[in-house]
């Protein structure tokens, strides 16, 4: 028999695990970090309140799903936009100003592509490369076969690689 997702320390251990995924998920979704934040503590709300149904093995792919859901039904068939947090801190950087300003262009140059790519391909795209999550994760998540996630993945890595080298091109 598995473990209850009631007892307060399993709560806890799920949360701790699960939050900021949920959250950078949400955020993928809707582009929007307070909600986001909003939407993952009522997942988390959601969770406890159904505790004696879920079992702690599905504790994980419930949340996912109860807070997919809950954006779904806010935004009603609209079109999410994803835009990127400026707010990351730059280490003091002591390389040449040529340097930098590439970096900065590529950087600019990269976030327009990966804004430009189809909702889900971008999920799966930052799912993994920014979340560090594996396939199996992903597909559990999204509610699809491994093989949709891999195919998704796919058609995003060539889609950003096309996109980058149209961009680098024109400097040429």
């Amino acid at each position: 028999m598995s473990d209850s997702v009631c007892r307060e320390n399993n709560y806890q251990n799920i949360y701790r695990s699960n939050a900021n995924k949920l959250r950078n998920f949400l955020y993928y979704r809707c582009g929007d970090m307070e909600k986001s934040e909003d939407l993952m503590h009522e997942a988390f709300i959601k969770l406890w309140e159904n505790c004696k149904k879920v079992i702690m093995e599905k504790a994980k792919a419930f949340l996912f799903t109860t807070a997919n859901r809950m954006f779904l039904n806010e935004v009603e068939h609209s079109k999410v936009v994803l835009s990127f947090a400026k707010d990351y801190k730059h280490k003091e950087n002591h390389q040449n100003p040529e340097y930098i300003l590439e970096e900065k262009e590529f950087k600019e140059q990269l976030e327009k592509a990966i804004s430009s790519l189809p909702a889900s391909q971008r999920e799966v795209f930052l799912m993994n490369r920014v979340d560090k999550m594996s396939f199996q994760e992903i597909a559990d998540i999204q509610g699809v076969s491994l093989s949709a996630v891999h195919k998704k993945m796919y058609k995003a890595m060539d889609k950003l690689k096309e996109n980058i080298d149209i961009l680098n091109n024109r400097k040429i």
